[in-house]
């Protein structure tokens, strides 16, 4: 099953450039530490092409070759991304496997949900037509009130490495839709579906610069993208501290941003479950991507009486978790992705091993594996909320425990953390779910479930999670201005001055 990774170059106004210094980043693949390729590293001088290439976009043809051109001009675009995506799934679905480490079935199921993602903003572009000129009630009869929706303009979209194709479409599908233009910079860890995104605009006639990817370094492409005064908005999914540094940027030229960030994020198990389905949904929500995920459910909170079973269910759960090269049919835990992140996330462990807490099972690299960044499912217990894997985002597969006797004590535990992106809860008694929905401090709440994701439901944050919402029709909004028009429509004059002519 192996495949060669494309050589591309930045996509810059439609075609592939050579970038402006003529640096490449190697591509190195998790599974086995070898070399597989390279991308180009884009600089400031690339920045300033693609913004410029962004900005004639908007202007060519006075705006009607796409940013005042109808919906349905661009819907058409954007189903005929989607068509290719889905013609090109299976080699998608393996460069995704082979540059980030997910198992490739889910690869796979990225590369549908990108597809879906399009179709689905396709569909709202449509709308956006009929929603023009909405009128406004008001409470004078003399004036007539209506609102436009217009493209913000110029956006950067900075993604992250963990699921690198459809990241990077939850931002360029709405982007695209609502008449922007956008420059999209990937991480340098994984960026290489992102750059067949750009042959995929070319093979269906995109226009010229109204879609630009520039891979490359945070702090040589994404910092100048931030701070361009050109770009009239960023949006970006990442680290919390990244996201801080964004946002400052963003404040000198007073730009809007919308920020996915980090999470820490709760799953609390009543007493009152199956076992199994509550233990499936828990190593789902910390496990799946290789427990890279911001909304990760990595704090499990059980109920005391159920602890010790419900934590050797877990245990044999994890066992039969087949951890290998994400080629390999049947895998379910494949590497992070880098290894920097695998030091990252066996210190957090050895931390919290050193903290007092206890490695119940997991804790270091799979015995059959000697090569790539694998690290074993993780479960830590004895935590305390003192400690630094209760309060930090690991990023990797490590799963915290903590016990509650009471509802209340639940809902603080819960709630007790800097980041609001997910939370769970699994109980068969659904007026106890709705208390617990109501009482925790998330953007995003599972029911008997964690980490379901679908394009039609909003996604974001609160507290150090971010703001802004992406998917449904709150991802179009953040790529829209709101223009109020409101037009006087009586036949006698104003009358608030006194008429010359009448003196």
């Amino acid at each position: 099953m192996s495949i060669a990774i494309p050589n591309r170059q930045l996509f810059i106004d439609g075609d592939w450039k050579v970038p402006a210094l003529g640096k490449r980043i190697p591509i190195i693949n998790p599974s086995t530490q070898q070399i597989i390729g390279d991308i180009p590293a884009a600089t400031k001088e690339d920045v300033d092409a693609a913004v410029a290439a962004a900005k004639a976009a908007l202007s060519r043809n006075k705006g009607a070759d796409w940013a005042s051109a109808s919906g349905a001009v661009r819907a058409r675009y954007l189903r005929a991304i989607a068509v290719k995506v889905t013609e090109k799934k299976p080699e998608l679905a393996k460069l995704e496997a082979i540059d980030c480490g997910k198992p490739l079935d889910e690869a796979a199921w990225d590369i549908d949900d990108v597809a879906g993602c399009f179709e689905f903003y396709a569909d709202l572009a449509e709308k956006l037509d009929s929603k023009q000129k909405a009128p406004v009630s008001l409470p004078m009869d003399t004036f007539k009130s209506y609102v436009l929706k217009e493209p913000i303009g110029v956006v950067g979209l900075i993604t992250p490495w963990n699921y690198p194709m459809l990241m990077a479409t939850w931002k360029v599908a709405p982007a695209l839709a609502a008449g922007c233009a956008a420059i999209l910079k990937p991480s340098e860890l994984a960026s290489v579906t992102c750059l067949e995104l750009g042959e995929i605009c070319k093979e269906v006639g995109l226009p010229p610069g109204v879609l630009n990817i520039l891979t490359g370094l945070g702090p040589e492409a994404g910092a100048p993208l931030a701070v361009h005064p050109d770009v009239d908005k960023i949006a970006f999914t990442g680290s919390s501290a990244t996201g801080s540094k964004i946002m400052t940027a963003a404040a000198q030229l007073v730009k809007p941003v919308s920020l996915e960030l980090g999470g820490k994020s709760p799953i609390v198990v009543f007493e009152d479950v199956d076992l199994d389905k509550a233990a499936e949904w828990t190593i789902f929500g910390c496990f799946w991507t290789n427990g890279q995920i911001c909304s990760a459910t990595s704090r499990l909170i059980v109920h005391e009486s159920i602890a010790t079973e419900f934590l050797n269910r877990i245990v044999k759960w994890i066992k039969n978790i087949k951890i290998s090269d994400p080629l390999e049919e049947g895998c379910r835990l494949g590497p992070v992705v880098s290894e920097g992140q695998y030091e990252k996330v066996l210190k957090f462990i050895s931390n919290a091993k050193s903290e007092g807490a206890t490695i119940l099972t997991g804790g270091s690299r799979p015995e059959h594996l000697n090569k790539g960044f694998f690290v074993e499912p993780t479960v830590i217990t004895d935590v305390t909320t003192s400690m630094q894997i209760w309060r930090e985002e690991v990023f990797g597969p490590v799963l915290c425990v903590k016990t509650f006797s009471t509802e209340e004590e639940a809902i603080d535990l819960a709630n007790d953390t800097v980041y609001g992106l997910g939370s769970a809860v699994i109980s068969n008694d659904l007026e106890r779910c709705e208390r617990i929905t109501k009482a925790f401090k998330a953007g995003i709440v599972w029911i008997n479930c964690s980490q379901p994701c679908f394009t039609q439901a909003p996604w974001g944050g609160v507290k150090r999670s971010g703001f802004g919402r992406e998917l449904g029709e709150w991802g179009l909004d953040n790529y829209l201005s709101v223009k109020q028009v409101t037009k006087y429509i009586s036949d006698e004059p104003w009358g608030w001055y006194h008429s010359p002519s009448k003196m």
